[in-house]
């Protein structure tokens, strides 16, 4: 049985009691199919169909699902339940992971029907609580949490200290108060500060990190108010605030913003760019939030299946074309 299906099979089956495939065997024949590059439900039944041999490996079926069978499970399946059992999974990489967890989400661009965009349900409040979920189940004892402003909250602060980390978290317009305190503080005071230079794909950049105490916890934990300010080029300068529950040194607030932000495009880019997210049609039902966690999970065992030198397109392509490199992908995690 797959290693998967021990994150996953606890996850409640909405279809009926007489179904033909057990879900758990449906939700790695997914995985393993958007590992090779597939994206929808016609080509999940399509791999499944082909690629039993390898798939045999980790599960046994007879005859392989419909796309009707994969398109009916993505619009029923719970994805509450479904994202707790995605941040087990999650939280079984972090703990593999550096000692910096960033936090990041992203919506589907097109899962929504024409002409329906304001009906869709608002992908922010989701990813709150996804986030959370995560955190709480992670051992974050000298590990900083670093994540853009719409984690910038109260449970977000209780959630990581309770945990034992600490947190840098973007601060903008969402928390106007806060805001408005920290450029006070760092206008009146003396803040430390550090800058760098940089040049990168023929840009030049140069940055200033400012760090000063806060007077009052504005939430859990909360030390210190941090000011970023950047530019490129010839361009206006910006400059992004940030809360942390830490007195950073000015040079480790220039590196810890600088690492989110690389993690953060560069997972939106291999979201877009390598599976083909925001070109999903998925958009009926429940369809929309599970085709995204199926990415998510996929991300995860990408980035852990090769050396970082290898590209991550090379690596689906592996996937594709190796089945000992497809099922050594799935199943390293035990």
């Amino acid at each position: 049985m797959s290693c998967l299906e021990g994150y996953f099979g606890a996850v409640p089956d909405p279809r009926a009691a007489n179904a033909s495939h057990r879900l758990g065997d449906l939700i790695v024949m997914m995985i393993a199919a958007s590992l090779c590059g597939a994206s929808s439900a016609t080509e999940f039944a399509l791999f499944a169909q082909q690629r039993r041999q390898a798939l045999s490996r980790l599960i046994d079926y007879d005859t392989a699902p419909s796309h009707d069978t994969f398109s009916r499970l993505l619009r029923l399946m719970d994805p509450d339940a479904f994202g707790r059992a995605f941040a087990t999974f999650a939280a079984a990489f972090a703990r593999m992971r550096q000692e910096v967890v960033a936090l990041d989400g992203k919506a589907l661009r097109r899962a929504y029907e024409t002409g329906l965009a304001a009906a869709t349900p608002t992908a922010g409040e989701n990813e709150i609580k996804a986030a959370i979920k995560v955190v709480e189940l992670l051992d974050l004892t000298d590990r900083l949490v670093t994540a853009d402003a719409l984690h910038c909250h109260k449970d977000m602060a209780t959630a990581v200290t309770k945990r034992g980390g600490d947190y840098l978290l973007a601060l903008k317009g969402n928390r106007r108060h806060w805001q408005q305190r920290a450029r006070q503080l760092l206008a009146e005071g003396a803040p430390a500060s550090a800058a760098c230079r940089e040049k990168n794909h023929g840009r030049n950049e140069w940055r200033q990190a400012e760090v000063g105490a806060a007077d009052e916890a504005l939430m859990d934990g909360h030390k210190a108010f941090v000011r970023i300010t950047s530019r490129r080029d010839q361009a206006e300068p910006k400059t992004r605030l940030f809360m942390a529950s830490t007195m950073l040194s000015p040079q480790d607030a220039l590196e810890l913003t600088r690492a989110h932000w690389q993690i953060e495009n560069g997972l939106h880019w291999m979201l877009d760019m390598h599976l083909q997210e925001d070109k999903s049609r998925a958009r009926k039902d429940n369809a929309p939030a599970n085709t995204a966690l199926v990415n998510r999970i996929v991300r995860n065992i990408l980035q852990m299946a090769d050396g970082d030198k290898v590209p991550i397109s090379h690596r689906i392509r592996k996937c594709a074309w190796n089945d000992d490199y497809l099922i050594a992908a799935i199943a390293h995690m035990r």
